[in-house]
Protein backbone atom coordinates (compact mmCIF):
# COMPACT_ATOMS: atom_id res chain seq x y z
CA UNK A 1 0.00 0.00 0.00
CA UNK A 2 1.59 3.25 -0.39
CA UNK A 3 0.07 7.06 -0.53
CA UNK A 4 1.29 9.09 -3.55
CA UNK A 5 0.92 13.44 -3.19
CA UNK A 6 -0.46 15.29 -5.81
CA UNK A 7 1.72 18.13 -6.92
CA UNK A 8 0.14 21.62 -8.77
CA UNK A 9 -2.37 20.91 -11.22
CA UNK A 10 -1.32 21.53 -14.81
CA UNK A 11 -3.11 24.81 -16.31
CA UNK A 12 -4.05 22.72 -19.61
CA UNK A 13 -6.77 21.21 -18.42
CA UNK A 14 -10.19 23.00 -18.71
CA UNK A 15 -11.25 24.19 -15.39
CA UNK A 16 -14.75 22.68 -14.32
CA UNK A 17 -17.24 25.37 -13.26
CA UNK A 18 -18.89 23.90 -10.46
CA UNK A 19 -18.36 24.93 -7.09
CA UNK A 20 -19.52 24.77 -3.47
CA UNK A 21 -22.54 26.66 -3.65
CA UNK A 22 -23.94 23.93 -6.26
CA UNK A 23 -23.33 21.39 -3.70
CA UNK A 24 -25.52 23.52 -1.31
CA UNK A 25 -27.91 23.59 -3.31
CA UNK A 26 -27.93 19.97 -4.48
CA UNK A 27 -28.29 19.44 -0.79
CA UNK A 28 -31.53 21.52 -0.83
CA UNK A 29 -33.18 19.63 -4.04
CA UNK A 30 -32.36 15.93 -1.94
CA UNK A 31 -33.61 16.95 1.56
CA UNK A 32 -36.04 14.42 2.59
CA UNK A 33 -35.41 12.53 -0.36
CA UNK A 34 -32.31 10.93 0.92
CA UNK A 35 -31.40 9.31 4.23
CA UNK A 36 -29.43 11.33 6.52
CA UNK A 37 -26.88 8.50 7.21
CA UNK A 38 -24.92 8.04 10.68
CA UNK A 39 -21.32 9.33 11.43
CA UNK A 40 -19.48 6.08 13.16
CA UNK A 41 -17.11 5.78 15.88
CA UNK A 42 -15.42 2.79 16.94
CA UNK A 43 -12.79 3.43 19.66
CA UNK A 44 -11.27 -0.37 18.59
CA UNK A 45 -10.28 1.03 15.01
CA UNK A 46 -9.14 4.55 16.16
CA UNK A 47 -6.70 2.47 18.31
CA UNK A 48 -5.71 1.08 15.46
CA UNK A 49 -5.72 3.76 13.14
CA UNK A 50 -3.56 5.97 15.80
CA UNK A 51 -6.32 8.36 15.01
CA UNK A 52 -10.29 9.52 15.20
CA UNK A 53 -12.10 8.11 12.28
CA UNK A 54 -15.14 9.39 11.62
CA UNK A 55 -16.86 6.83 9.35
CA UNK A 56 -19.82 7.96 7.11
CA UNK A 57 -22.11 4.81 6.97
CA UNK A 58 -23.63 5.55 3.55
CA UNK A 59 -23.79 1.65 3.32
CA UNK A 60 -27.01 2.42 5.25
CA UNK A 61 -28.50 4.67 2.52
CA UNK A 62 -30.88 3.95 0.13
CA UNK A 63 -30.30 1.55 -2.46
CA UNK A 64 -27.20 0.52 -0.29
CA UNK A 65 -25.12 3.47 -0.97
CA UNK A 66 -24.23 7.53 -1.26
CA UNK A 67 -24.57 6.62 -5.37
CA UNK A 68 -28.14 7.01 -5.29
CA UNK A 69 -28.04 10.94 -4.22
CA UNK A 70 -26.45 11.55 -8.07
CA UNK A 71 -28.92 9.16 -9.45
CA UNK A 72 -31.98 11.27 -7.71
CA UNK A 73 -30.61 14.59 -9.28
CA UNK A 74 -29.77 13.24 -12.83
CA UNK A 75 -32.82 11.46 -13.31
CA UNK A 76 -35.15 14.45 -11.58
CA UNK A 77 -33.73 16.39 -14.30
CA UNK A 78 -34.09 14.63 -17.20
CA UNK A 79 -38.14 13.52 -16.30
CA UNK A 80 -38.47 17.55 -16.46
CA UNK A 81 -37.26 17.67 -19.94
CA UNK A 82 -39.69 14.85 -20.93
CA UNK A 83 -37.77 12.03 -21.10
CA UNK A 84 -39.51 8.66 -22.37
CA UNK A 85 -36.63 6.30 -20.34
CA UNK A 86 -33.27 6.39 -18.88
CA UNK A 87 -30.17 4.03 -19.59
CA UNK A 88 -26.82 3.82 -17.45
CA UNK A 89 -23.88 1.50 -17.18
CA UNK A 90 -22.55 0.68 -14.35
CA UNK A 91 -20.44 -2.07 -12.15
CA UNK A 92 -23.39 -2.18 -9.87
CA UNK A 93 -24.52 0.85 -7.26
CA UNK A 94 -24.82 3.73 -9.72
CA UNK A 95 -27.18 1.18 -11.74
CA UNK A 96 -28.96 0.31 -8.17
CA UNK A 97 -29.36 4.25 -7.92
CA UNK A 98 -30.80 5.07 -11.26
CA UNK A 99 -33.33 2.20 -11.19
CA UNK A 100 -34.71 3.60 -7.95
CA UNK A 101 -34.78 7.31 -9.48
CA UNK A 102 -36.41 6.21 -12.35
CA UNK A 103 -39.15 4.25 -10.72
CA UNK A 104 -40.15 7.49 -8.98
CA UNK A 105 -40.25 9.23 -11.87
CA UNK A 106 -42.37 6.00 -12.95
CA UNK A 107 -39.79 5.88 -16.36
CA UNK A 108 -38.47 2.99 -17.75
CA UNK A 109 -35.06 2.14 -17.30
CA UNK A 110 -32.34 -0.13 -18.71
CA UNK A 111 -28.55 -1.06 -16.69
CA UNK A 112 -25.64 -2.08 -18.24
CA UNK A 113 -23.97 -4.19 -15.90
CA UNK A 114 -20.49 -6.15 -16.32
CA UNK A 115 -21.04 -9.72 -16.68
CA UNK A 116 -19.59 -10.86 -13.98
CA UNK A 117 -21.26 -8.19 -11.53
CA UNK A 118 -22.35 -9.80 -8.35
CA UNK A 119 -26.30 -11.43 -8.04
CA UNK A 120 -27.17 -9.09 -5.00
CA UNK A 121 -26.79 -5.98 -7.40
CA UNK A 122 -28.38 -7.66 -10.31
CA UNK A 123 -31.27 -8.22 -7.66
CA UNK A 124 -31.69 -5.67 -6.52
CA UNK A 125 -31.94 -3.48 -9.99
CA UNK A 126 -34.57 -6.19 -11.26
CA UNK A 127 -36.57 -5.69 -7.79
CA UNK A 128 -37.23 -1.60 -9.11
CA UNK A 129 -39.04 -3.25 -12.43
CA UNK A 130 -35.77 -1.82 -14.49
CA UNK A 131 -34.10 -4.55 -17.00
CA UNK A 132 -30.31 -5.45 -16.82
CA UNK A 133 -28.25 -6.27 -20.08
CA UNK A 134 -24.35 -7.79 -18.69
CA UNK A 135 -21.71 -7.06 -21.40
CA UNK A 136 -18.44 -8.20 -20.94
CA UNK A 137 -16.01 -6.59 -18.08
CA UNK A 138 -14.55 -3.19 -19.15
CA UNK A 139 -15.86 -0.17 -19.47
CA UNK A 140 -15.45 0.43 -23.07
CA UNK A 141 -17.97 -2.86 -23.67
CA UNK A 142 -20.77 -1.55 -21.31
CA UNK A 143 -20.41 2.04 -22.91
CA UNK A 144 -20.59 0.22 -26.23
CA UNK A 145 -23.94 -1.21 -25.58
CA UNK A 146 -25.15 1.77 -23.77
CA UNK A 147 -24.87 3.92 -27.37
CA UNK A 148 -26.45 1.22 -29.02
CA UNK A 149 -29.71 0.59 -26.90
CA UNK A 150 -29.75 4.47 -26.43
CA UNK A 151 -30.04 4.40 -30.49
CA UNK A 152 -32.64 1.86 -30.31
CA UNK A 153 -34.61 2.84 -27.72
CA UNK A 154 -34.17 6.81 -27.42
CA UNK A 155 -33.66 6.43 -23.61
CA UNK A 156 -31.41 9.22 -21.90
CA UNK A 157 -28.14 8.48 -20.72
CA UNK A 158 -27.28 9.21 -16.83
CA UNK A 159 -23.45 8.84 -16.88
CA UNK A 160 -21.94 7.86 -13.77
CA UNK A 161 -18.85 10.10 -14.41
CA UNK A 162 -19.26 12.75 -16.45
CA UNK A 163 -22.96 14.28 -15.35
CA UNK A 164 -22.55 17.41 -13.41
CA UNK A 165 -25.99 16.64 -11.73
CA UNK A 166 -24.39 12.98 -10.83
CA UNK A 167 -20.97 14.77 -9.45
CA UNK A 168 -22.95 17.34 -7.44
CA UNK A 169 -25.01 15.16 -5.79
CA UNK A 170 -22.22 12.59 -4.70
CA UNK A 171 -20.47 15.63 -3.08
CA UNK A 172 -23.60 16.05 -0.64
CA UNK A 173 -22.35 12.87 1.04
CA UNK A 174 -19.16 14.48 2.03
CA UNK A 175 -20.68 18.16 2.84
CA UNK A 176 -23.37 16.45 4.92
CA UNK A 177 -20.30 14.40 6.94
CA UNK A 178 -18.41 17.68 7.56
CA UNK A 179 -21.23 18.86 8.97
CA UNK A 180 -21.99 16.38 11.07
CA UNK A 181 -18.54 16.22 12.48
CA UNK A 182 -18.61 19.92 12.90
CA UNK A 183 -21.85 19.33 14.93
CA UNK A 184 -19.61 17.47 17.59
CA UNK A 185 -17.14 20.63 17.71
CA UNK A 186 -14.15 18.69 15.10
CA UNK A 187 -12.66 19.88 12.25
CA UNK A 188 -11.51 17.01 10.04
CA UNK A 189 -7.83 17.06 9.08
CA UNK A 190 -8.56 14.48 5.87
CA UNK A 191 -11.42 12.70 4.02
CA UNK A 192 -10.91 9.24 2.53
CA UNK A 193 -13.05 8.41 -0.21
CA UNK A 194 -12.75 5.26 -2.49
CA UNK A 195 -11.58 5.60 -6.59
CA UNK A 196 -13.96 3.88 -9.31
CA UNK A 197 -14.86 6.11 -11.80
CA UNK A 198 -14.16 9.68 -9.87
CA UNK A 199 -17.64 10.61 -8.86
CA UNK A 200 -17.14 10.42 -5.20
CA UNK A 201 -13.71 12.25 -4.92
CA UNK A 202 -14.62 14.71 -7.72
CA UNK A 203 -18.08 15.13 -5.25
CA UNK A 204 -15.52 15.28 -2.37
CA UNK A 205 -13.34 17.86 -4.09
CA UNK A 206 -16.41 19.97 -4.50
CA UNK A 207 -17.51 19.68 -0.74
CA UNK A 208 -14.19 20.40 1.31
CA UNK A 209 -13.20 23.64 -1.06
CA UNK A 210 -9.76 24.85 -0.75
CA UNK A 211 -9.83 25.86 2.66
CA UNK A 212 -10.78 22.58 4.02
CA UNK A 213 -9.61 19.20 4.96
CA UNK A 214 -7.54 17.57 2.67
CA UNK A 215 -9.01 14.85 0.09
CA UNK A 216 -7.08 11.37 0.15
CA UNK A 217 -8.48 8.87 -3.20
CA UNK A 218 -8.50 5.38 -2.46
CA UNK A 219 -8.06 2.99 -5.29
CA UNK A 220 -7.28 -0.73 -5.47
CA UNK A 221 -3.82 -1.21 -6.43
CA UNK A 222 -5.14 -3.58 -9.18
CA UNK A 223 -7.11 -0.35 -10.82
CA UNK A 224 -4.85 2.41 -10.32
CA UNK A 225 -6.79 4.52 -12.78
CA UNK A 226 -6.62 7.50 -10.95
CA UNK A 227 -3.02 7.30 -10.12
CA UNK A 228 -2.22 6.79 -13.77
CA UNK A 229 -4.29 9.43 -15.01
CA UNK A 230 -2.64 12.46 -12.90
CA UNK A 231 0.80 11.17 -13.75
CA UNK A 232 -0.16 11.23 -17.04
CA UNK A 233 -2.04 14.45 -17.19
CA UNK A 234 -5.01 12.64 -18.51
CA UNK A 235 -7.78 10.17 -18.28
CA UNK A 236 -6.00 6.96 -19.59
CA UNK A 237 -6.85 3.24 -19.20
CA UNK A 238 -5.16 1.12 -17.44
CA UNK A 239 -4.83 -2.53 -17.92
CA UNK A 240 -8.00 -4.01 -16.08
CA UNK A 241 -6.77 -6.58 -13.23
CA UNK A 242 -9.30 -8.38 -10.71
CA UNK A 243 -9.76 -6.76 -7.59
CA UNK A 244 -12.03 -7.54 -5.00
CA UNK A 245 -13.44 -4.24 -5.01
CA UNK A 246 -15.75 -4.61 -7.84
CA UNK A 247 -17.13 -1.10 -7.71
CA UNK A 248 -14.12 0.03 -8.25
CA UNK A 249 -13.39 -1.29 -11.44
CA UNK A 250 -13.48 1.11 -14.00
CA UNK A 251 -10.18 1.33 -15.66
CA UNK A 252 -10.27 4.57 -16.72
CA UNK A 253 -11.39 7.96 -14.72
CA UNK A 254 -14.16 10.41 -15.79
CA UNK A 255 -12.76 13.66 -17.59
CA UNK A 256 -14.97 15.57 -15.28
CA UNK A 257 -14.23 14.13 -11.85
CA UNK A 258 -10.62 14.16 -13.49
CA UNK A 259 -10.59 18.05 -13.90
CA UNK A 260 -12.44 18.45 -10.32
CA UNK A 261 -9.86 15.79 -8.53
CA UNK A 262 -6.32 16.64 -10.02
CA UNK A 263 -6.99 20.43 -8.78
CA UNK A 264 -8.72 19.29 -5.40
CA UNK A 265 -7.16 16.08 -4.73
CA UNK A 266 -3.68 16.53 -1.85
CA UNK A 267 -3.00 12.65 -2.27
CA UNK A 268 -3.84 8.91 -3.42
CA UNK A 269 -3.38 5.30 -1.67
CA UNK A 270 -3.10 2.64 -3.89
CA UNK A 271 -4.65 -0.24 -2.10
CA UNK A 272 -3.55 -4.14 -1.59
CA UNK A 273 -5.83 -6.57 -2.22
CA UNK A 274 -5.12 -7.88 1.32
CA UNK A 275 -5.96 -4.71 3.01
CA UNK A 276 -9.16 -4.06 1.47
CA UNK A 277 -10.31 -7.48 2.61
CA UNK A 278 -8.77 -6.86 6.19
CA UNK A 279 -10.59 -3.44 6.27
CA UNK A 280 -13.86 -5.20 5.28
CA UNK A 281 -13.02 -7.92 8.50
CA UNK A 282 -12.82 -4.89 10.61
CA UNK A 283 -15.00 -2.57 9.91
CA UNK A 284 -17.62 -6.13 10.80
CA UNK A 285 -15.55 -7.57 13.91
CA UNK A 286 -14.41 -3.65 15.46
CA UNK A 287 -17.80 -1.71 14.11
CA UNK A 288 -20.50 -3.79 13.43
CA UNK A 289 -20.53 -2.78 9.79
CA UNK A 290 -21.39 -4.61 7.31
CA UNK A 291 -19.92 -2.75 4.11
CA UNK A 292 -18.57 -3.73 0.37
CA UNK A 293 -15.24 -3.94 -0.83
CA UNK A 294 -15.40 -0.13 -2.50
CA UNK A 295 -16.03 0.97 0.79
CA UNK A 296 -13.62 -1.29 2.49
CA UNK A 297 -10.99 0.26 0.40
CA UNK A 298 -11.11 3.79 1.96
CA UNK A 299 -11.08 2.20 5.26
CA UNK A 300 -8.21 0.43 4.70
CA UNK A 301 -6.81 3.47 2.91
CA UNK A 302 -7.39 5.61 6.42
CA UNK A 303 -5.66 3.56 8.17
CA UNK A 304 -2.62 4.26 6.39
CA UNK A 305 -3.32 7.76 5.92
CA UNK A 306 -3.97 7.78 9.77
CA UNK A 307 -0.83 6.06 10.56
CA UNK A 308 1.80 8.44 8.94
CA UNK A 309 -0.03 11.82 10.09
CA UNK A 310 -2.66 10.98 12.72
CA UNK A 311 -5.63 13.65 13.60
CA UNK A 312 -9.26 13.65 12.71
CA UNK A 313 -10.53 11.38 9.47
CA UNK A 314 -13.27 11.40 7.80
CA UNK A 315 -14.25 8.57 5.86
CA UNK A 316 -16.65 7.65 2.99
CA UNK A 317 -18.33 4.17 3.60
CA UNK A 318 -19.49 4.15 -0.12
CA UNK A 319 -21.71 1.20 0.31
CA UNK A 320 -23.24 -2.01 1.48
CA UNK A 321 -24.04 -3.82 -1.40
CA UNK A 322 -22.23 -6.98 -0.54
CA UNK A 323 -22.89 -11.07 -1.12
CA UNK A 324 -23.62 -12.64 1.90
CA UNK A 325 -21.42 -15.75 0.81
CA UNK A 326 -18.24 -13.03 0.22
CA UNK A 327 -18.66 -11.65 3.70
CA UNK A 328 -18.90 -15.08 5.35
CA UNK A 329 -16.32 -16.20 3.42
CA UNK A 330 -13.46 -13.55 4.10
CA UNK A 331 -15.13 -13.74 7.91
CA UNK A 332 -13.63 -17.33 7.91
CA UNK A 333 -10.65 -15.87 6.71
CA UNK A 334 -11.26 -17.62 3.11
CA UNK A 335 -9.55 -14.68 0.80
CA UNK A 336 -11.29 -14.35 -2.42
CA UNK A 337 -9.25 -15.41 -5.41
CA UNK A 338 -6.90 -13.35 -6.90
Amino acid sequence: MSEHPIGPASAAVTVSPLGRTDVERAARELAGRVWRTPVVRCEPLDAVAGAHLWLKAENLQRGGSFKVRGALLAVDELARAGSRGVIAQSTGNHAIAVALAAREHRLPATLVLPSDAPPTKIRRIRETGAEVVTAGTLLSERTAVVAELRERHGYDPVDPYQNPRVVLGQATATAELLGQVAAEGVRLDAVVVPVGGGSAVAGACLATGRSGPAVIGAEPEAVPALTAALDAGRPVTVPARYTVADGLRPDRIGALPFDLARRGVTSVVTVREEAIIDALRAAFLRARLVIEPAAATALAAALAHAADHGGEVGVLLSGGNVEPGLVASLLAGRDSPV
